[in-house]
């Protein structure tokens, strides 16, 4: 097989390869755009530009979350009996 013969080879078998993987990565770049862009929508009052809940989805406003300091229910885990008991044990 001589430099020529190896030559016609790659380049039959490398452009069908190269043209394909074009292809496949254009479409999947296109994909990823194309659906990114439709993330972005802007849908609870203007603020948020990602849809977080299907709550925030239907009623059309931003979603109100807890601060870090509010109770979150009846029992306050950073404040449990046994937490407590701990830390005037230490002190």
């Amino acid at each position: 097989m001589s430099g020529a013969d190896l030559w016609l080879f790659v380049k039959q078998f490398g452009t069908p390869l190269a043209s394909s993987t074009v292809f496949v990565l254009v479409l999947f770049i296109g994909f990823c755009v194309v659906f990114g862009f439709m993330k972005t929508k802007k849908t609870a009052g203007g603020s948020a530009r990602v849809v977080k809940s299907l709550d925030e989805r239907i009623s059309h406003q931003a979603m109100v979350y807890l601060a870090p300091s509010a109770p979150h229910g009846p029992a306050d885990q950073l404040r449990a009996p046994e937490l407590l008991e701990a830390a005037a044990r230490k002190s």
